[in-house]
């Protein structure tokens, strides 16, 4: 699921981002019914069309904030899960103007 070697328990985190981001996303999905409905590409790698689904930055970022404490990950290693979050399938997050 994503680009870094991550451990089992570093997965689970990232689903549980995952699986609240596309709740809270516009239209709302579950994230286990779209990886398992997804198609499998050239490379055997599920792929969910992740540009189908939006989310406000800020409900993003408290989402993934929110999880990391929950599970107290490190302040420095929560980079590390960001950056998997927002190059891997998370629904395309937008700004609300003011």
């Amino acid at each position: 699921m994503s680009v870094l070697n991550l451990t089992k328990k570093e997965d689970k985190i990232l689903y549980e981002i995952y699986s609240r981001l596309y709740k809270a996303s516009s239209p709302s999905a579950d994230f286990e019914e779209l990886v398992a409905n997804a198609k499998i590409n050239e490379e055997g790698k599920r792929v969910i069309n992740f540009m189908d689904y939006e989310i406000d930055n800020d409900v993003m970022d408290n989402i993934i904030e929110t999880v990391l404490k929950e599970n107290r990950v490190r302040k420095d290693q929560r980079g590390k899960y960001k950056t998997t979050i927002y190059l891997g399938c998370s629904p395309k997050s937008f700004l609300k103007s003011e």
